[in-house]
């Protein structure tokens, strides 16, 4: 299991140099999606190509996370044939995600999204079970959900379905820092990925308190998110786009945080 996610979206052309770069500055999982409308996924295959040419890692080495989107979440640039049935649709992607990335199988496949922000529906039960026989096949070793809610996971659980190895959400401490969906993961051994937990979260950047533990440990603010969000399960995501940056994400992985700390950071609302 990884202990940092590196993300893909909204790179376009720089997707490639910006693998490349975040592979040879350490980081080991790459995630990204077949949704042309927010990620150039084949551009993540070409830096994947990169590195392997250079000798830097193996594919063996390396974790690689994609997601299948409904048509809703796309724009005209499909990975699917629009008309086909959505198990086809599912095989469809995920093969020519394969294709990207050149591979035989991803570690992770996760859904980007079900297809109603309030309930999980029959066309969900219906592209998750072709998300199964893609992981059964091998194409896949791991299933996730992304962008879902409390309500949605119970529902999943309510229904008998097979549980996935992760849920990716967009992490908001005004929110508690998705205090419940936390939970149900926590509870179910579901790892939490965690997304735009410093672009979500600008008041916690600016938080007094966590600027002076960052000047107190000469640590930046964004580190001490970082290991905040592992000190508490998450799996974090940066996708940030700076050398330096990456260097020092990388490097919050070394970095502990008194509970009292935590316990101050899980409180800031605002």
């Amino acid at each position: 299991m990884p202990d940092f996610l590196y993300g893909t979206a909204w790179k376009e052309d720089r997707t490639a140099a910006l693998v490349e770069l975040a592979i040879r500055t350490g980081f080991r999982a790459i995630d990204t999606a077949n949704q042309r409308k927010h990620y150039f996924e084949a551009g993540v295959g070409e830096g994947l190509a990169a590195v392997y040419r250079a000798g830097i890692i193996s594919r063996e080495g390396l974790f690689l996370q994609t997601k299948f989107t409904y048509q809703r979440g796309q724009d005209h640039r499909l990975p699917y044939d629009p008309k086909a049935s959505l198990k086809i649709q599912v095989a469809q992607s995920l093969a020519s995600s394969l294709e990207h990335l050149a591979t035989d199988h991803v570690d992770s496949f996760v859904l980007h999204g079900p297809s109603s922000g309030y309930e999980w529906t029959e066309n969900d039960t219906e592209v998750w079970e072709a998300m199964r026989r893609e992981r059964d096949s091998g194409r896949t070793r791991l299933l996730g959900v992304s962008n879902v809610s409390i309500e949605h996971l119970e529902q999943m659980a309510a229904s008998g379905l097979e549980l996935p190895a992760f849920v990716q959400n967009r992490c908001f401490a005004r929110t508690g820092w998705d205090r419940e969906v936390r939970a149900f993961c926590s509870e179910r051994k579901i790892t939490y990925q965690g997304f735009s937990l410093l672009t979500g979260n600008p008041e916690v950047m600016r938080h007094p308190p966590l600027l002076a533990l960052a000047e107190k440990t000469n640590a930046t603010p964004a580190q001490i998110v970082f290991a905040f969000a592992r000190f508490v399960g998450m799996l974090p995501i940066t996708g940030t786009s700076s050398a330096e940056h990456m260097q020092q994400d990388l490097a919050s992985v070394g970095l502990t945080l008194p509970g009292e700390v935590v316990s101050a950071i899980e409180s800031i609302v605002g």
